[in-house]
Formats: structure tokens, C-alpha cells, sequence
């Protein structure tokens, strides 16, 4: 256990792009789930309380986009420049060390 806690605790490895990127990634699965629930029901209730957590989610994802845009985490209007930022990241990734190491 002390090892996961070590990962978590590593500033090198969890950083404000780090949890951006996920709470992007989640605030996306959020509104592509919330899109589908809402065309599957039946209830006038129901559908209220999921577009009110649709707008939230689209709200969400769009401030955290923005965020991430301004503060040159995210290149969403340069393909290049995303492509090559994404490289960077994997041969990160590919250079940290593994349990197994």
C-alpha cells in the first residue's frame, strides 16, 4: 500500500495537468452517459434531473477546457502542437520507472 500512496504523493508524477486531463476526460464520459440516460427516459422527473446534470457536465467540461487552453495544457485549436505535447507526455510516461523495476 505504501507504494501507491508513494505514486500519489509524487509531485513529478500527479500535477495540475495531471487532474485536469482527468477531470477533462471524466466531465466528457459524463456528458456522452448523461446524453444516452436521457434519451432513455420515459419520466418527465427523471429527464429534468438528468439535463440539469447534462448542462452541469457540459458546464464543467467546458470550464476545465478552458482552463487547461489558457494555461497551455491543452491545444485545442493546433493539431501539431496537441500531437507533439501528447508525444512528450507518452515518452514520459514510457521513462518512469515500473514495481516491476
Amino acid at each position: 500500500m505504501a507504494g501507491i500512496l508513494d505514486k500519489i504523493n509524487n509531485k513529478e508524477l500527479i500535477n495540475d495537468e495531471v487532474i485536469a486531463t482527468d477531470l477533462l476526460v471524466s466531465a466528457k464520459a459524463a456528458v456522452r452517459n448523461y446524453s444516452v440516460a436521457i434519451t432513455e427516459t420515459a419520466s418527465p422527473e427523471i429527464h429534468k434531473i438528468i439535463k440539469r446534470q447534462l448542462n452541469d457536465a457540459i458546464d464543467l467540461n467546458h470550464k476545465v477546457a478552458t482552463y487547461m487552453i489558457e494555461n497551455e495544457l491543452y491545444h485545442a485549436y493546433d493539431v501539431k502542437e496537441q500531437v507533439d505535447h501528447d508525444l512528450k507526455k507518452a515518452e514520459t510516461a514510457l521513462k518512469m520507472p515500473t514495481d516491476s523495476q
